[in-house]
Formats: C-alpha cells, sequence, structure tokens
C-alpha cells in the first residue's frame, strides 16, 4: 500500500485565480484535453465572477505551493423541494499523487460544506473506462446506472 502524504484542502476565494489556473491546468493534464482547459483560459474578471458565486465550489489540494488535486463542484438549486445538490464537475489528482487519499479528501471536504449548507446529496459521473474513478466513488456511495446524453444549443 502507498504511503499516505500530506496535502492541505482549499476552497478558493473569489481572488484566487492563480490557483484556479493551475487547478485548470491540472485537468488538462489529467485528462488529456488541454485544449478545453488551458488553450483559452477566461480572463480573470470572468474567474473571479465565477469563484464569487456561491453556487460554484473549487477545492484544491497542495503540497507547498504546488497544487496537486482539485475538483470543481456546482450547487444545483432544487423546486421541487427547498433544497439542493452538489454535482462533482472535475475531479483530478495529478498522476505523481495518485492512489494517496487526495481525492477521498476532496471529497470530504465538499461532504463538508454540503452538511453546512444542508444539500440533500452529492452526485458525480464516471465513464465506463475509468476503473479507479468508479472504484473511488463506489467506496463512497451508491451507484446508479443512467444514460447521459450531450444536446447541442
Amino acid at each position: 500500500m502507498s504511503e499516505k502524504i500530506a496535502a492541505t484542502i482549499k476552497q478558493l476565494g473569489h481572488d484566487e485565480c492563480y490557483l484556479l489556473r493551475q487547478l485548470l491546468n491540472l485537468f488538462g493534464t489529467a485528462f488529456e484535453d488541454e485544449d478545453t482547459y488551458t488553450k483559452a483560459q477566461p480572463s480573470d474578471a470572468y474567474l473571479k465572477k465565477r469563484l464569487s458565486d456561491e453556487t460554484f465550489i473549487a477545492l484544491i489540494a497542495m503540497q507547498g505551493e504546488n497544487v496537486v488535486g482539485g475538483l470543481a463542484a456546482y450547487e444545483l438549486k432544487k423546486f421541487e423541494q427547498e433544497r439542493s445538490e452538489f454535482y462533482i464537475y472535475d475531479l483530478a489528482v495529478d498522476a505523481d499523487h495518485r492512489r494517496k487519499g487526495i481525492a477521498t479528501a476532496l471529497i470530504d471536504q465538499l461532504k463538508e460544506i454540503a452538511k453546512s449548507r444542508g444539500v440533500f446529496v452529492i452526485f458525480v459521473q464516471a465513464d465506463y473506462d475509468d476503473p479507479p474513478a468508479i472504484a473511488l466513488y463506489t467506496k463512497l456511495g451508491v451507484r446508479e446506472d443512467v444514460l447521459h446524453f450531450d444536446i447541442e444549443p
């Protein structure tokens, strides 16, 4: 079993665009999708607006000055009842820091935020061809097999 390493989990504040950019770069590398995450990053003004929006949560795992993991989640305020859900949109850990509890620590921090807001449930999607993600989410929650469709606007 790999040795657990220390990482500091932090929720990004409105003025921490430079850390959100590090997270975007990490996502680009981890997902092998630099075009989406690094080629046309938004302005600082746009990122500050996102980071100031209480329905967007950006958590990072840091070792020293380096972002080694993170997640982006959205709070979805429901209409059928006075409650909300968190959707984990992206979660990744740098390849050199995987299997050391960082992803679980990020989700645990999101759970604390969810509890403080009275959030009903946290949900996340995983691709069938991503066994490590499936194993992590199975350990933490209940699996539901659903279909996902992308609809062009």
